[in-house]
């Protein structure tokens, strides 16, 4: 069996589906990968040394450029007609939809998308004629594309839900849930909380409708009430319309109330190093770092929105708040400051969570099977 996989960001390949990779490998399927830029050596010498084939292809992951955009597509139909794949499976936004078109184009037998989380598009009540022009077409060629896919897996039960109310899927198209891209437990070692003062942590693309702002500010807020506490943030700015800007980090920093650790290879050092992990997203397929962070054993403050809150058992292995509320989010990181030892009895409880729910060998095994593939 071939099997094309298709995302939307080089390095996604390795941090985000390795571990699929790898199963995929272990049951013997011919794995290839294409993404954007694709080109560099050392990513690509990797995903060979991993065993998967490695593609580049002409996508811009953001803008609304009707001629790249059809160049895209036709750059996937010549890849797709090259390997003859018989499966194909892509995830972010561009690749579910162009990629699914040009395997439908291609003659690919099985067709598979995964939706990762909605993102700019799909929020509730866009803002400007260019916000609305980009969430109709989004969901427009998302209607269009889909139609064609045979199986669609979610991240959580409300994407499916608003995607079947939006008649985004066709009738005869099957959808199911998984928990997530899942964790790897092994990799993301259980550590004990440091001691002493209380370390909070964000970890996430800068973008507003990641919450940022609503972090900063409860930072703001709670470092004069308790001056020991540590605010980091980690990431960056991503170049998209709902980005933070620049100068606003910058203000962060140095009005002194967030400690910016930029862009990380490895996140795992930073969450070893904190108490508490802060996701105030508006929305989210299965937050990622939220896993991660439950796997080192981390408690975790997140919102009560689709995606982060099937992660939380609030008041168990952390606490939910409603979204686009810094106050809401500063009362809940207070409780972490004011009771430190929360902080150990919830983090052990998110890793025996992790462990349950989210272990990545069960979600890759889930999505194997949906896919037709024997393990």
């Amino acid at each position: 069996m071939k099997l094309l996989l298709v995302g939307g960001f080089a390095e996604s390949l390795l941090n985000f589906r390795g571990a699929l990779i790898d199963d995929l490998l272990r049951a013997g399927v011919e794995v290839h990968v294409a993404a954007p830029e694709l080109d560099d050596d050392v990513l690509s010498r990797a995903l060979r040394d991993r065993g998967a084939i490695p593609h580049d292809i002409p996508l811009r992951r953001t803008g609304m450029n009707p001629i790249a955009d059809l160049g895209a597509v036709l750059g996937l139909w010549r890849l797709m007609r090259q390997l003859r794949p018989d499966v194909f499976l892509g995830y972010t936004i561009k690749p579910v939809i162009y990629g699914m078109l040009a395997a439908w184009l291609a003659g690919v037998k099985r067709r598979y998308a995964l939706i990762t989380g909605l993102g700019y598009a799909f929020q509730d009540q866009p803002v400007g004629v260019k916000a609305r022009l980009v969430s109709g077409l989004a969901r427009g060629l998302y209607r269009v594309a889909l139609r064609v896919a045979h199986r669609v897996f979610f991240q959580n039960p409300d994407d499916q839900a608003l995607f079947r109310a939006l008649g985004l899927l066709g009738d005869r198209v099957e959808s199911v849930v998984v928990n997530g891209s899942g964790v790897d437990v092994r990799h993301f070692a259980q550590a004990r909380v440091p001691e002493g003062r209380v370390v909070f942590l964000m970890i996430a693309r800068l973008l507003g409708a990641k919450g940022v702002r609503e972090y900063a500010q409860a930072s703001s807020r709670l470092q004069r009430e308790f001056p020991s506490a540590v605010f980091r943030l980690a990431g960056w700015i991503d170049g998209g319309p709902d980005s933070i800007r620049a100068d606003e980090l910058a203000a962060w920093v140095d009005q002194g109330h967030i400690e910016y650790l930029g862009k990380l290879a490895d996140v795992r050092p930073a969450l070893q190093a904190c108490s508490v992990y802060v996701l105030p997203s508006y929305r989210e397929g299965t937050p990622r770092t939220v896993l991660e962070a439950m796997a080192i054993g981390r408690a975790v403050v997140t919102t009560d929105a689709p995606g982060c809150r099937e992660t939380v058992i609030d008041g168990v292995n952390g606490y939910l708040v409603p979204v686009r509320s810094s106050d809401g989010l500063a009362d809940a990181m207070r409780r972490f400051l004011v009771e430190p030892s929360l902080a150990n009895e919830m983090g052990e409880q998110a890793r025996r969570i992790a462990e349950d729910r989210y272990e990545v060998r069960r979600v890759n095994a889930e999505m194997l099977r949906g896919m037709g593939v024997v393990v």
